[in-house]
């Protein structure tokens, strides 16, 4: 039974760190907002 505990302590810590990770990318990276233009084909404007 310990050994049950630990594995499940050692995945908790492993979930633990890779939510922290998450949680600091989501917060504290900031994407920088840039200009974006799409070409669209005339294809797509004709009615079928």
């Amino acid at each position: 039974m310990p050994s049950l505990f630990r594995f499940l302590t050692v995945v908790a810590v492993i979930f633990g760190i890779g939510y922290g990770i998450l949680f600091a990318l989501a917060n504290f990276v900031t994407p920088k907002p840039r200009e974006m233009s799409v070409t669209i084909p005339p294809d797509k404007f004709l009615k079928k």
